[in-house]
């Protein structure tokens, strides 16, 4: 395809950016964009496979802990995200709850599965993680100990699952990953240090992270291709 088709399909807007990183040269620029979306499909296979990993891991503490049907319960009048300062995840498990309802297909395993990241995220935030009975820790066995200088605590939990939420959504609203951080240069930076996050937190949960990849995880061999452009 030409240049110039590829970017009226595209747009030059969205572009140029790639244009500007790859110095004019047209070729280049396709091929950066291309490779662009196979990182963006490579990352995002790690993050669901992350996201399922960490949706079980926090149910299968709070079944324990409050019963089969804890996260429906937990938004009835009086259960646990019934106060203000849980209102937003509350509101967004009410409502998938009542979908769920109107199709008379409610199971626990299918509101689970309708929660988006960002509610397993807040889980760890303050007044979530005080509501579930601060237990959820437990779900990292290999976490390291806190120190003086760093407490690996529910808000350490919370800022690193914040900063995995941002790149999910960066991929999902199509924003290019294979650039330094506000600037048109090509960088693989910011993904490797996301992917170094995300295997460490596997291994925190107990998760031999490469085992259970093994065959999708390609992050870095497509890091190398766009280093080398």
């Amino acid at each position: 395809m030409k240049f110039s088709e590829f970017q009226t399909i595209l747009s030059q807007e969205r572009l140029q950016r790639y244009l500007t990183a790859c110095n004019g040269d047209t070729k280049k620029t396709m091929t950066l964009y291309r490779l662009n979306l196979n990182l963006s499909q490579e990352v995002f296979t790690l993050l669901s496979c992350f996201e399922v990993a960490i949706r079980n891991a926090i149910d299968i503490v709070l079944v324990k802990r409050l019963g089969n049907d804890w996260l429906r319960n937990s938004v009835e009048p009086g259960g646990i995200f019934d106060v203000i300062g849980c209102r937003d995840s509350a509101n967004i498990i009410r409502r998938a709850y009542l979908r769920l309802l109107r199709d008379n297909s409610y199971t626990h395993t299918k509101l689970l599965a309708e929660m988006e990241f960002g509610v397993w995220k807040y889980m760890f935030a303050n007044p979530q993680y005080r509501a579930v009975g601060r237990s959820l820790l437990s779900i990292f066995p290999n976490k390291p100990r806190s120190t003086v200088q760093c407490q690996y605590n529910n808000t350490f939990i919370f800022n690193e699952l914040d900063g995995i939420n941002i790149l999910r959504n960066r991929i999902a609203h199509h924003e290019p990953i294979c650039f330094a951080l506000q600037q048109p240069k090509i960088s693989t930076t910011y993904i490797l240090n996301a992917y170094q996050k995300l295997h460490t937190l596997f291994m925190w949960m107990g998760i031999d992270s490469h085992s259970l990849l093994y065959g999708l995880d390609h992050v870095q061999q497509v890091c190398y291709k766009i280093n080398k452009l």
